[in-house]
């Protein structure tokens, strides 16, 4: 299999130049992640631009993170995983909450439990979901944006997730202490 580079703002092709300072300005470093992205510069600014939109949904912190995490932990992502850990702690999402994504136990609040039932549904069904499934989330107090905002989310982790799988990206030394 061919090893994948991690680019830096000097090696990378032209158009991941800038990309790679917005990675810094937002990260406060280049994570490896976006390094290996930068070989596809277009990879790498539509990986950007939906993790910003993502945040921009109606879903706070928690929820942002059941929804990365749920898909993170469904992709199996070596690198994600932590690198979501971190972040969740960035936004001060409760580590309980993280601890149970993780390991895959059930959440404490119920609609979180539901918000991660029908992400994982979405994950593994491929955005088919039936009658009950969709109940339980309207009845935790969703509605259908949510239910497309999930689809953005799923659209992000997907790109991170698989780029991960092919590049066997290293976990960034900052995201190392979060690898359970």
């Amino acid at each position: 299999m061919k090893n994948f580079e991690l680019y830096t703002k000097e090696t990378a092709p032209e158009g991941s130049k800038a990309l790679i300072d917005n990675s810094v300005s937002a990260f406060g470093m280049l994570p490896n992640l976006h390094a290996v992205m930068a070989e596809a510069p277009t990879l790498l600014e539509g990986y950007q631009v939906l993790h910003e939109l993502f945040q921009k949904t109606s879903f706070n912190a928690q929820e942002l993170t059941v929804v990365w995490q749920t898909i993170n932990v469904e992709h199996n992502c070596h690198y994600c995983v932590p690198a979501h850990s971190a972040i969740a702690a960035s936004m001060k999402v409760d580590q309980e909450i993280v601890d149970a994504l993780v390991n895959k136990t059930p959440l404490a609040d119920p609609k979180l439990e539901t918000l991660r039932n029908t992400t994982l549904a979405m994950t593994r069904n491929r955005g088919v979901i039936d009658e009950s499934e969709l109940e339980e989330f309207y009845s935790a107090g969703y509605g259908n944006q949510q239910l497309l905002e999930i689809v953005l989310g799923l659209a992000q982790k997907v790109m991170s997730n698989y780029t991960n799988h092919l590049a066997d990206t290293p976990v960034d030394q900052p995201f190392k202490k979060f690898i359970k």
